[in-house]
């Protein structure tokens, strides 16, 4: 099972840790000093020192003799339990290198870019948030990996445009004539006012380097060739938060139709201007469905993030409340409110935020390049042109068609294609690669398209080379690896011998609850039922009710079944009312139906409402309704009157719902006002609820009034303290066991494993 990162805060005491630390000092020509022995395994002082100030240097103690001692004890159980494990095998088995595997590659993220260059990017990012770039373009599409002719024939299309604008061509007429964006046809390839990380990052290099006034040279972004004019730049105008009442109107509809909608914006408008309310007219008149049941608020923007005309008359508001006169975009007519203004933040504000899109936008390929020829020199790699050449000779059809396939048993495919340090790389192993990685390609060469997948694998043979020595280049990773793996082995033998094993083991734990069972004691309880009313009226209306075992569902009514003279079966209509019962007994588990049955004095016979009854029970039973859901009553032969009140009909099957629990009066009070009625129903222990402390138990009804609400105690019975069942202390239970079972397993280890630890080191570690 895949544990999160943090895991082992828990349960390895914080032993591992995916931050990096400070590495443990060691010369290599002598051998580390030992501070424990278990068993036959020594760990040195500096491995103990660096856990130690990993966990303890916020402490006022720290590198005290008496924390020093402590946080030995507390490692040497941990190096027990770890040896244990390692002498188990448990570090050998498939699912463990596989966790540790998954790890690594965590851990190895940080060692595996250029630091200073993303550093530079990040700052870079927040110098130009501070800018605005006002720029129109012209796209010459191509494909990012385009054949080079291709690449050739896009560039000199993009070159022969510029030079047609530079020599006096209309640049704005050119975009709506020759641009390859859509867009151009209507905005003639205007973007309005853009900032950092709006575009992908070579439009953006190529926006910001451009002086304004000026036409840049042909840039290369994934979507083409671009040519781009810069018209102004300004200040940024940092984050604005606004709503807005839309009225929709389709650009290029019927002209009435944008009139009507432009005379009903310009009504709201007055509207509001004159008091008329925000909220509700929002509600009523909005055609922005996302934004209407939020009073039209939207999400905080900044320029660049809308169309221009919106963003445009947003950031010309100035205090919150103001409103701006309709404005027309694509969508419609707008009239838009501010709700609060931002300025640009301080780079130590929004440092965190600008690493993570940094991290994501397409300038990080330039901190991986660069680390990418970092890793080249450093680890001497050497290409060799003759093994390059034998592998560009087996590029064939079959390579874009996604189905590789090469003679490994060729003897010049043994030739070396390159070497990272003494590692060697041969023509066989860049084909196999070739035989995994190869997807159907249409319109490529099959020469171009092994070209782009050598860059890949001589990028990735890099990385992998690279993190297979980090614990060799990094003594810092090294320990968080070991660190790590420490733990996985930690957390699979402890839940062998300690966690599962407590759930588990029914005997053991039954056990050990008849020899301690007196540790596991209630107190005086009350058994109580506590009603939550939002008015004392509801008080009042449940009062009565309140000692029943069971409760009539006010909330779900039943029809009445009237019957002719002398009948008794059900007929299709009433059968139809009938199945409504299983419906609302699906609903709640608690429901019961009471099914009551009576005859009329006319109809004589004492046989008839019961045979009713029969026959609408079997009915019900036909359904599927649970026998033990139906309650019956017969009512035989009903009075002509009652009291003083005629009834004309008394040949009926009535029923009703009712419930067991006390739940369903918080259903039928709370069908308008969700608050109306709280009910909770427990054994209840002096402080686990400040209602019931507020006042003497003793078995009888109380109400109270507090905090704005009603309450009603009923108090069935007090409790004497007594011992908890087995059941009752299952919970605390489990976490004794496996307390005792650890304590239990630990004396077992330090008998098999003998520890010592070498005091006169752990002594020069004391600083205070």
């Amino acid at each position: 099972m895949k544990k999160p990162i943090g895991i082992f805060a828990c349960s390895v005491l914080i032993f591992a840790s995916c931050s990096t630390s400070k590495s443990p000092k060691t010369n290599a020509l002598v051998a580390p000093a030992t501070i424990l022995k278990v068993g036959n395994t020594d760990v040195s002082t500096s491995e103990f020192d660096y856990v130690y100030s990993k966990n303890n240097t916020t402490t006022p103690e720290a590198y005290s003799q008496k924390s020093l001692n402590d946080y030995m004890e507390l490692y040497t159980k941990f190096r027990l339990k770890v040896k244990e494990a390692e002498d188990l095998g448990l570090d050998t088995t498939a699912a463990f290198k596989s966790e540790l595997l998954g790890y690594k590659k965590q851990l190895s993220q940080p060692y595996l870019t250029e630091k200073s260059v993303s550093e530079k990017l990040v700052k870079q990012a927040y110098d130009r948030s501070l800018e605005e770039v006002k720029a129109a373009h012209i796209l010459i599409k191509v494909q990012p990996e385009a054949e080079p002719e291709d690449s050739l024939m896009a560039y000199n299309k993009i070159i022969d445009i510029r030079n047609k604008i530079l020599a006096g061509e209309n640049f704005e007429t050119m975009a709506k004539k020759y641009s390859e964006d859509p867009s151009a046809k209507q905005n003639a390839g205007n973007l309005g006012y853009f900032t950092t990380l709006q575009m992908v990052y070579p439009f953006e290099e190529g926006a910001f380097t451009t002086p304004v006034g000026q036409i840049s040279m042909p840039v290369r972004s994934r979507f083409g060739y671009h040519i781009i004019k810069v018209a102004d730049k300004r200040k940024g105008k940092g984050e604005i938060k606004v709503a807005h009442l839309m009225v929709r109107y389709s650009a290029g509809g019927d002209a009435q139709d944008s009139i009507a909608a432009a005379k009903k914006t310009d009504d709201l408008y007055t509207k509001l201007k004159n008091g008329g309310s925000w909220d509700v007219l929002v509600n009523e008149f909005s055609d922005d469905m996302n934004s209407r049941s939020k009073a039209g608020e939207l999400p905080p923007f900044t320029t660049g993030s809308m169309i221009p005309s919106f963003e445009e008359a947003a950031f010309k508001l100035e205090n919150v409340g103001d409103l701006s006169k309709p404005i027309q975009t694509s969508y419609g007519f707008h009239i838009i409110k501010l709700l609060a203004k931002k300025g640009l933040a301080k780079f130590e504000e929004v440092e965190n935020a600008l690493k993570q899109r940094v991290a994501k936008d397409s300038r990080s390929d330039l901190s991986k390049t660069y680390f990418l020829n970092k890793l080249k020199r450093e680890n001497k790699f050497i290409e060799n042109p003759k093994g390059l050449e034998i592998a560009r000779t087996q590029a064939d059809s079959s390579l874009v068609k996604g189905n590789f396939v090469y003679n490994s048993s060729k003897k010049e495919n043994a030739e070396i294609i390159f070497t990272i340090n003494t590692q060697k790389y041969t023509v066989n192993h860049f084909l196999e690669y070739l035989k995994t990685k190869a997807k159907k390609r249409d319109a490529i060469s099959p020469k171009f398209y092994m070209t782009l997948l050598y860059k890949e694998y001589v990028n990735e043979s890099l990385i992998s080379y690279e993190e297979n020595n980090l614990e060799n280049k990094y003594p810092d990773y090294k320990m968080l690896v070991k660190e790590y793996k420490d733990g996985i082995l930690l957390f699979q033998l402890m839940d062998a011998k300690v966690w599962t094993k407590a759930v588990e083991d029914t005997s053991g734990l039954k056990k050990f609850y008849e020899d301690n069972k007196e540790n596991y004691r209630w107190g005086k309880r009350c058994d109580a039922t506590i009603y939550n009313a939002k008015d004392a009226s509801i008080i009042e209306k449940i009062k009565p009710v309140v000692n029943q075992t069971t409760f009539e569902v006010m909330n779900e009514k039943g029809e009445n079944i009237t019957y002719k003279q002398g009948k008794t079966n059900i007929n299709e209509m009433d059968k139809k009312k009938i199945d409504a019962i299983k419906n609302v007994l699906g609903r709640d588990k608690s429901y019961f139906v009471e099914i009551m049955a009576s005859a009329d004095v006319s109809e004589k016979s004492t046989k008839i409402s019961g045979e009713r009854l029969a026959s609408f029970v079997k009915y019900l039973r036909s359904i599927g309704v649970d026998s033990t859901k139906i309650i019956t009553k017969d009512l035989g032969i009903a009075p002509k009157t009652v009291g003083k009140s005629l009834v004309v009909n008394n040949k009926f099957v009535a029923f009703r719902y009712i419930s067991n629990n006390q739940k369903s009066l918080e259903k039928a009070f709370n069908q308008n006002d969700g608050l109306s009625l709280q009910v909770k129903s427990g054994k209840y222990q002096v402080g686990d609820d400040p209602i019931l402390d507020s006042f003497e138990w003793k078995n009888d009804i109380n109400t109270v009034a507090k905090n704005d609400r009603n309450y009603l105690i009923y108090i069935k019975a007090i409790l004497e303290p007594q011992t908890k069942t087995f059941e009752e202390a299952k919970g605390q239970l489990i976490s004794d066991y496996q307390s005792y079972l650890e304590k239990q397993w630990l004396i077992n280890l330090k008998n098999k494993y003998p520890v010592q630890v070498i005091d006169s080191e752990l002594a020069k570690l004391v600083k205070k």
